[in-house]
């Protein structure tokens, strides 16, 4: 009987896994997507807006799900409120405005290579957090960061820093931040409901600034190449990829989510060449070669 107990937990714990590591592989691609929607959105939205917009169409997208379980689970979203704001502020108010900003910039290629060593930041988290990293673990991170650091100045040693760059480095920062406070989720608190509640307390944080941004720059024009980026990254890149997203750590561990991560370069190329026309250069092959790379030594699994 016990026997037969290991055998079952034993896959129990294999299909966990590979579930884990399936719907991180679904929140990488479609976020890739999102990269080019922000870069292709540049000259037409203004970051703020977009990124509240976009957090509009999530709650809108997620309410009939999860509306529900928030209001039942409310005692437990007010015992927790401190972590849910802080996660709200990195996953949906910070990181998703900065990744907007740096589209004015940068390219949709250069904002998923910087943001390929995430899983690197993870990593690091889990030093900060007492677990020892070990040697393969930090020459990953020391060469994904050889990698960014080479991308972002060009490979120039004065490092002349794109504005762009420094923004997705930012947004980078904030991403693996709020992966990494993933792990210290409430027990018992669903996953809907903190997905819920994050999305609206991040859009309630952003709409101060998003009233400076009406006053200063003006609304944008509604139009299908507006309104259709928008509804892309508030039903697939904020409401799927974050449910799955966050699924997938609470399966397999922010590091181990962190692995798949090295799919986001290589679909951001082919879709800001297919759909904007940028060109992957020289340099451009070798950071992601160097940043691949030492995101699979640094957050893989491994002395």
């Amino acid at each position: 009987m016990s026997g037969e107990s290991a055998v079952g937990r034993a896959k129990g714990l294999k299909q966990a896994s590979a579930l884990g590591l399936v719907l991180a592989a679904v929140a990488t691609v479609v976020w890739s997507g999102s990269f080019v929607t922000s870069r292709a959105l540049h000259d037409s939205v203004p970051p703020v807006q977009a990124a509240f917009w976009r957090w509009i169409v999530a709650i809108v997208a997620v309410a009939p799900f999860a509306a529900r379980e928030a209001w039942r689970q409310r005692a437990l979203l007010r015992r927790h409120l401190g972590f849910v704001t802080l996660a709200s502020l990195l996953g949906v108010t910070v990181y998703n405005t900065l990744v907007n900003q740096a589209g004015l910039s940068t390219s949709a290629g250069n904002m998923g290579m910087i943001m390929a060593a995430s899983p690197v930041l993870m990593a690091l988290y889990e030093r900060l957090g007492g677990r020892r990293l070990g040697a393969r673990r930090t020459l990953g991170m020391l060469v994904a960061c050889a990698g960014v650091l080479l991308l972002v100045s060009k490979g120039s040693l004065a490092m002349d820093f794109a504005t762009g760059d420094l923004w997705m480095l930012a947004a980078a920062l904030s991403f693996g931040s709020y992966s990494a406070l993933l792990r210290r989720k409430p027990d018992g608190l669903g996953g809907l409901a903190f997905l819920f509640s994050t999305f609206v307390l991040g859009a309630l944080m952003l709409l101060p600034a998003y009233a400076v941004s009406l006053a200063v720059q003006g609304g944008f024009e509604p139009t299908t190449g507006t309104v259709g980026p928008l509804l892309y990254v508030g039903v697939f890149s904020s409401a799927v990829a974050f449910f799955a997203w966050n699924k997938a750590i609470a399966l397999i561990g922010a590091a181990r989510a962190g692995v798949v991560y090295y799919l986001q370069p290589v679909c951001v190329a082919l879709l800001s060449f297919a759909l904007l026309g940028e060109a992957t250069g020289v340099m451009g092959v070798v950071c992601m070669v160097l940043i691949l790379g030492g995101v699979m030594l640094g957050a893989g699994r491994g002395k």
